[in-house]
């Protein structure tokens, strides 16, 4: 919302500059985002709460200033020179759905000269973002800026009956609004029509059919109050939003309807002249009694921690509109903690519904800084998460490996979550998204991921690892249901070129060796190829799997490289590697691990080495290597590790040939070559048997 402090001084003596006006309004819960300056004076960019509907017009920030600085509030007193023939006449209107059109108002002025505006009232149409069309549309516009209340002119001469009918929109109804679109409507929208068929989108948009046009001379003008949920249904709907929905979507005020109508037709008879017809048509079948809310000195000492003077409690509630009147305390009570006051609710704050309401209103004109700062008294006992120190070492692991952490938000654009989902899950899909992009639920990490690399790389960071800690979502039938997982995406180089070293581009053997380093901290990860879903390299992907504490907790995630056509989808230009791990598993395994862990002194006699060349066949990994030769159970072996790998000349076809070595160490004595024979045999034998290995010559 954007406010001409000009503007504002029309209605409160504010003697404050623009820049202590700003300060002001932004500490008492009205943000003030930018002060700059136009032709029509200073100019301040408000940022409303979607509860402040009261302040989307310059007499509501006037309120407010005028409140801060213990100023009076000038009145809005339109003078009307109307002429004896009634509106009444002239024009019929009729609600229909009173359930969706709570008030409608309708003036008619006749004789009218549609001709450009002033230079005055452009400049500040202007100023605030607002193209001018002609003086009769510019005066409603000007109107809603002034008193936050959105108005509409009609051509009453293309009224079929001159009637106004306030209707559903019937099924399959259609009509061309402002903008130039036909629209296709539905029947819970709200309609203004005449005899004949709809005129224009209640509270939202007007229709060409009768729009102000240069030969238009006589004008019927709209006031009204719109269901602010069928309002915001209607613009989400049509995705048309615009300055009259945004105000009656928010909840306007009901009784600004016929004010704002008469301050319209002033202005209508200043700028284009004409008659305005003696009286108003006012149907208003949604009036209703203020509702009475109670404050007490005891509640508000209670929130806030400290006293306010009866004075400045019933000033800053007189100010704002609540109109309080101060009960007497019981008879034999001195105690200020009895005082209550009883407020009656104006009719441009629906967003006082209690006490607590008031409390905030006295306390945040009063100003938040003069009350203490205290916490409240602790009622249990606090305690840490169940898995807070597994998933802070895996944090400072993955930082150690040049990870850096991200939080994203988990609602994501249905088509790009379909590239990862499983056709097995069900998307937790948004009743009511806010975007078309934030539809669904993730109902994988990997999505947003692949999103936030796109972002990085698009800005120029080539060389990019980051984790996350999130959840996923899918919908089990009645209810969502939220898995906790870990979450890695790299790209560019693992290592930078420099004086002594050459760069190297991350690859999938980085990525494997870094879920390797953590999986080892809960018992060990183990991988297989098979499993890999289709948004990954064949070559360079697959599932992981935990063993702790010598169970095993089934597969627990993927990892690999992104295939080509996510790359291109998501626009990415460079390899992407990623992985995603359940956590409560890895965190369970992480405390089971730790458990299990003993100490083992150092062997004092010397370690022996024995390479293996052997030949295997093409799709055995080297986890079985390692597995085989471990259930031979031989106590000597303290590690296992690959060191060459080779394809190509010499090598048989449907074969690789692995280098594998493997430790022997004693603590009892030292290892002679009898017993290294026998240990040499048996793990040949059993390669051979298990896996049809051979060594190489």
């Amino acid at each position: 919302m954007k406010v001409l402090y000009n503007w504002l001084k029309e209605f409160a003596d504010l003697a404050a500059t623009p820049e202590d006006l700003r300060t002001r309004l932004s500490l008492s819960g009205t943000s003030i985002e930018a002060l700059e300056h136009t032709p029509a004076g200073p100019l301040l960019d408000a940022e409303l709460t979607s509860n402040r509907a009261d302040c989307l017009g310059h007499y509501g920030i006037a309120r407010e200033a005028a409140a801060l600085y213990q100023v009076p509030l000038k009145p809005v007193t339109p003078r009307l020179h109307e002429v004896p023939e009634a509106a009444s006449a002239a024009t019929r209107v009729v609600i229909e759905s009173p359930e969706l059109c709570g008030r409608y108002t309708a003036r008619v002025l006749r004789g009218v000269k549609v001709r450009p505006s002033p230079d005055w009232l452009r400049q500040r149409l202007e100023a605030l973002g607002q193209t001018s069309i002609n003086n009769v549309v510019d005066a409603t516009n000007y109107a809603m800026i002034e008193l936050g209340h959105a108005l509409h002119a009609f051509d009453i001469d293309t009224l079929s009956e001159h009637r106004i009918v306030v209707r559903r929109a019937r099924p399959g109804e259609k009509m061309r609004t402002l903008d130039g679109i036909q629209r296709t409507l539905t029947p819970d929208m709200c309609m203004i029509a005449d005899a004949s068929q709809a005129i224009a989108i209640a509270g939202v948009m007007g229709g060409t059919e009768t729009e102000i046009r240069g030969s238009s001379r006589n004008v019927l003008l709209e006031s009204a109050w719109f269901d602010p949920i069928s309002i915001r249904r209607t613009s989400k709907t049509l995705g048309l939003r615009t300055e009259a929905s945004m105000r009656f979507e928010r909840g306007a005020d009901i009784e600004m309807a016929e004010l704002a109508s008469r301050r319209c037709a002033e202005l209508i008879r200043q700028l284009a002249g004409g008659e305005l017809l003696q009286g108003v048509v006012d149907v208003y079948p949604g009036r209703a009694d203020a509702p009475a809310i109670e404050l007490t000195r005891k509640e508000l000492l209670r929130v806030m921690g400290a006293d306010v003077p009866d004075t400045v409690i019933e000033a800053i509630l007189t100010a704002l509109g609540f109109a309080p009147i101060l009960s007497e305390a019981p008879r034999g009570t001195t105690e200020s903690s009895t005082a209550t006051w009883t407020c009656r609710r104006p009719s441009w704050r629906g967003d006082v519904n209690r006490e607590i309401d008031l409390i905030e209103e006295v306390a945040r004109l009063y100003g938040l800084d003069k009350f203490p700062s205290r916490l409240p008294a602790a009622r249990l006992p606090a305690a840490r998460l169940e898995y807070a120190e597994a998933e802070d070492r895996l944090r400072e692991r993955l930082i150690g490996l040049g990870y850096r952490e991200i939080i994203t938000i988990p609602l994501v654009d249905e088509l790009n979550d379909v590239v990862f989902r499983p056709e097995s899950v069900t998307p937790a899909r948004i009743a009511n998204p806010l975007a078309e992009d934030a539809s669904v639920m993730r109902s994988t990490g990997v999505v947003t991921m692949a999103a936030t690399l796109e972002w990085n790389l698009n800005r120029g960071q080539r060389n990019v690892r980051l984790f996350e800690f999130g959840k996923t979502y899918r919908w089990d039938g009645t209810e969502p249901v939220e898995t906790r997982v870990l979450t890695l995406g790299a790209s560019g180089m693992a290592r930078e070129k420099g004086i002594t070293e050459n760069e190297r581009a991350y690859s999938f053997a980085d990525l494997k060796g870094d879920l390797d380093q953590i999986g080892h901290s809960a018992g060990g990860i183990s991988w297989s190829a098979d499993g890999a879903p289709s948004w990954l390299h064949l070559a360079h992907g697959g599932t992981l799997s935990l063993t702790a504490a010598g169970k095993s907790a089934g597969t627990i995630g993927v990892a690999g490289q992104l295939a080509r056509r996510v790359v291109e989808r998501f626009k990415l230009r460079q390899d992407a590697f990623v992985a995603e791990i359940e956590l409560d598993p890895i965190c369970k395994g992480y405390g089971a691990a730790r458990s299990a862990l003993r100490y083992n002194p150092l062997s004092r006699y010397p370690a022996v080495e024995r390479d293996f060349s052997l030949f295997l066949a093409d799709g055995t990994p080297f986890s079985a290597v390692v597995g085989a030769i471990r259930e031979l159970r031989i106590s000597e072996v303290s590690a296992i590790n690959a060191v060459d790998l080779f394809r190509g000349k010499h090598v048989p076809a449907g074969k690789y040939s692995l280098l594998v070595r493997v430790l022997f160490e004693s603590h009892k004595g030292t290892l002679t070559e009898v017993q290294l024979s026998g240990f040499s045999s048996r793990i040949i034998a059993t390669l051979e048997h298990k896996l049809g290995a051979s060594l190489r010559a």
